[in-house]
């Protein structure tokens, strides 16, 4: 990926897995604030890796920019990228993470995956990279412990 080769504005195949979706970045235009941005995803869809059935989480994303953004569409695109792709929850959660932390090199990174039950037990896993910078506001991701979600 390089900045010159968005996705952005232009017509974008579902990419056919994570390992094959492109994830664009763009300057900060405020590289010496900091600021919290948070991506929700609400429908966050992937495939159990052992029977094949659908499994549904709320998943968000907080961070604190350094020199680049994600770009949302080619965000959207990873995300549903993951309708096809088999991997246990904690796999999926912490990949989603390292990948956007690597392209990204943002000064503080948290996701938060709450996971619809399977086999009737919920499962919601937490990953972070950086430190929150001091005085930044991090409000709660909003997500309910389960409760019947």
């Amino acid at each position: 990926m390089t900045e010159t080769t968005l996705q952005l504005g232009q017509s974008s195949a579902l990419p056919d897995s994570p390992e094959t979706a492109q994830l664009d970045r763009v300057p900060n235009p405020h590289p010496d604030t900091d600021y919290l941005a948070r991506f929700t995803v609400p429908e966050f869809t992937s495939l159990c890796p052992v029977t094949g059935q659908p499994d549904f989480a709320i998943l968000v994303i907080d961070y604190v920019p350094g020199t680049w953004l994600v770009e949302s569409k080619s965000l959207k695109l990873y995300m549903h990228s993951f309708r096809n792709h088999g991997a246990f929850h904690e796999d999926c959660t912490v990949a989603i993470g390292k990948r956007l932390a690597d392209l990204l090199e943002p000064r503080y990174l948290r996701i938060g995956c709450y996971w619809y039950p399977r086999g009737g037990i919920p499962i919601d896993v937490f990953w972070q990279t950086g430190n929150l910078p001091k005085n930044l506001w991090l409000p709660d991701q909003g997500v309910a412990p389960y409760r019947a979600r």
